[in-house]
């Protein structure tokens, strides 16, 4: 029985030391995947959604060969993986399930940085000590090698350090080198290697601070000042069209770019796609979306027009947990949508399998490119009762449903995603749809009150049927606060003369110009938040209306207390009820304009968006005016007094926001310290 409990015992063993043995190629990882996913919303904003792609495995060897500091891989259709193994100056090839095919070049290769496989298995490995692009064939046998262009267009002086390296379907080889600002360098296969020229080059930018140093400067000190030279690309992909797709460091929304033919970027300029400021490689998908993988392990994936998806994966914190990365150097996408990451630092290969929920999503992008617009609204209501919340789908939804013609729909979707493009075409098309059906009745409505207007009108010259309106308006005329505010609309169209009733008629008072706030007030609110949506700037169903009340009274205070200060120095003739009444009736033109621009966001699309925006200069312009011309009329003050008081008067508005800032973090801190001895009392007498 003992002896029969020892060979049970023996048995346990060796099956825990094949288990462990087994886990060496790869490791499967836990249901709860180590990091989170995010998307981004219609906002622009970060957003935790379901996640996208679980971390399956890690490869760290194929067979017995183990990874030594590689760089760059490859996946192909058939399930292989190409890596060049920096460390080991070789060609490691094996299959995704870790097992080993085969190695070349060794004794041959240096430094292996980039790797390409083409369709008939040949292998293009850029090698940055030996300045060369090699050539395999699918049985590791040198066919080519491509050095440093003999062409005086490359640069006499400029070395040839290959980093990375893809090849069209012509066999035109585009290669990234070490330090190369003048682009990517192109070479054609004719005659053992043509340089055509340089693709995909970076701009340099170039800030107006920096344009206004190199004017002043002597040609001595911009000599000594760093060089403002384009960024070189970092890594490149293609796609089977033959778009090749880049990444730069620093280069902000141009982060991403995907160029055409003639090196055109094809991405959107200013995209509301969010982009790693450290990008270490990209990749295409099979659904003509894109991966971007940072050097420390973020993936991000984008739609064919740079609009992100999802943002995943996530530095290593010494957990060694699967789906974790220290130094990300090549990213690559298998047939069935897996994604295989290679962390140079660990010697591993992460695989990312896609959630049921991607799958779902990558269908219907699948069916919405092939113009399935139909076909596509299935899998997109499906991803939307998993999580109605992601606005990609809300977005795709709505577009698909415009393609269909069904613009209600549309309309709904768009606005869900916070789609303003798209919303703006579904209403263009409801509009222009109202407008046939309806436009011969507006005519005549308007025919027929302009038609009753001219009766009207002749009646009331014969007859005077409107003496007994105009009796009425003349007694509230009378009204010394209605007066008042009458007389603001006089001050908006004759400010010079308004002024000087401001200031020597009596016309200055604290209640008509409170009005007048107040009705600016209402509609500023009412204005936010009912707006258009196109001209929305305010999330929907977030209020914040005390707030938005209290800045207008704070604004309206300190802008007279400190106009007053100011001009109480320089000998000015305004009371502080002036300064009050001219800058309240400045107001006037937004009361009486923003109206026009409310009913405009209700109709207008996009496209027509510059008459709003033509009124709100218009109206932001009058203000200013008006209030320049109250300061200089009504405290008696030559132009170039009337500018330095308004200078003053800004900066004792920002020493004063100073003053208040400071009081508050004081006040903080006492409330702070006085809310611990308090807690630290009451916890002593507990005992």
């Amino acid at each position: 029985m003992r002896r029969k409990k020892k060979i049970l015992k023996l048995m346990a063993l060796l099956l825990v030391a094949m288990g462990i043995a087994s886990g060496i190629n790869s490791v499967t990882a836990s249901a709860e995947t180590p990091y989170l996913t995010y998307t981004v919303d219609g906002y622009g904003r970060t957003e935790e959604t379901q996640t996208g792609y679980l971390a399956q495995e890690t490869i760290i060897k194929f067979g017995n060969q183990f990874l030594n500091g590689a760089n760059d891989m490859c996946v192909t259709d058939d399930g292989k993986i190409y890596v060049a193994d920096t460390g080991s100056g070789r060609v490691l090839v094996g299959t995704t399930d870790g097992k080993l095919v085969t190695t070349f070049g060794k004794g041959i290769l240096k430094k292996p940085m980039g790797i390409f496989v083409t369709k008939n298995k040949h292998v293009y490995v850029a090698d940055h000590d030996a300045g060369t692009v090699f050539e395999f064939d699918e049985n590791g046998s040198v066919v080519n090698k491509y050095g440093k262009p003999d062409n005086p267009l490359y640069g006499e002086d400029i070395p040839f350090q290959p980093q990375k390296v893809i090849v069209n379907k012509a066999g035109m080889m585009f290669v990234v080198c070490k330090s190369n600002t003048n682009g990517i360098v192109e070479i054609s296969p004719a005659e053992g290697g043509t340089f055509l020229g340089y693709y995909g080059t970076n701009f340099a930018s170039v800030n107006l601070q920096q344009i206004i140093y190199r004017a002043i400067m002597t040609d001595e000190q911009r000599s000594k000042m760093v060089s403002n030279m384009p960024s070189t690309p970092d890594n490149l992909a293609i796609d089977d069209k033959g778009l090749i797709y880049t990444v730069t460091r620093g280069e902000k929304d141009a982060t991403v770019k995907k160029l055409n033919i003639a090196g055109k970027n094809m991405l959107q300029s200013g995209t509301e796609g969010i982009y790693d400021d450290a990008p270490a490689a990209v990749a295409v998908g099979n659904h003509d979306n894109i991966y971007v993988v940072s050097a420390k392990g973020y993936i991000y994936e984008y739609n064919d027009q740079g609009e992100p998806l999802y943002i995943f994966g996530a530095a290593d914190d010494g957990t060694q947990r699967v789906g974790l990365s220290t130094q990300i150097t090549s990213i690559q996408v298998g047939k069935d949508d897996s994604i295989y990451v290679l962390d140079a630092d660990k010697n591993q290969i992460q695989v990312y399998r896609p959630s049921e929920f991607t799958q779902k999503l990558h269908n219907a992008l699948n069916l919405y490119s092939q113009g399935k617009y139909t076909e596509s609204r299935k899998p997109l209501t499906e991803v939307l009762k998993m999580n109605s919340m992601f606005d990609y789908a809300n977005k795709a939804m709505g577009r698909a449903y415009y393609q269909e013609s069904n613009y209600d729909q549309a309309l709904h979707y768009a606005r869900l995603a916070k789609d303003w493009s798209g919303y703006s075409d579904a209403f263009w098309e409801i509009r222009n749809q109202w407008l046939k059906n309806n436009i011969v009745t507006a005519l005549l409505v308007i025919v027929g009150l302009w038609i009753l207007w001219m009766v009207l009108r002749k009646l009331d010259q014969k007859k005077g049927i409107f003496n007994g309106v105009r009796k009425g308006v003349g007694k509230l005329k009378e009204n010394r606060l209605l007066s008042n505010i009458m007389y603001s609309g006089y001050y908006m169209k004759h400010p010079i003369d308004g002024a000087y009733g401001i200031a020597r008629e009596g016309r200055a008072s604290w209640s008509a110009p409170s009005i007048i706030l107040l009705i600016f007030t209402l509609e500023y609110v009412i204005n936010k938040y009912l707006c258009g949506f196109l001209q929305k700037t305010v999330r929907d169903g977030r209020y914040d209306i005390l707030s938005d009340v209290g800045t207008v009274v704070i604004v309206m205070v300190a802008l007279t207390a400190c106009n007053y200060l100011v001009c109480t120095i320089n000998e000015g003739e305004g009371t502080i009820k002036k300064i009050y009444t001219y800058f309240a009736y400045s107001l006037l033109p937004y009361v009486m304009l923003t109206p026009v621009n409310f009913l405009l966001s209700h109709v207008l699309t996009m496209n027509e968006e510059f008459l709003i925006t033509l009124v709100n200069v218009i109206i932001y312009a009058w203000i200013l005016i008006l209030a320049v011309l109250g300061i200089k009329e009504v405290n008696n003050y030559t132009a170039k007094e009337t500018t330095k008081i308004i200078l003053l008067t800004i900066f004792t508005i920002l020493i004063v926001s100073l003053l208040v800032f400071i009081i508050y973090v004081l006040w903080a801190q006492v409330f702070e310290f006085i809310s611990a001895v308090f807690g630290e009392v009451v916890y002593r007498l507990g005992y």
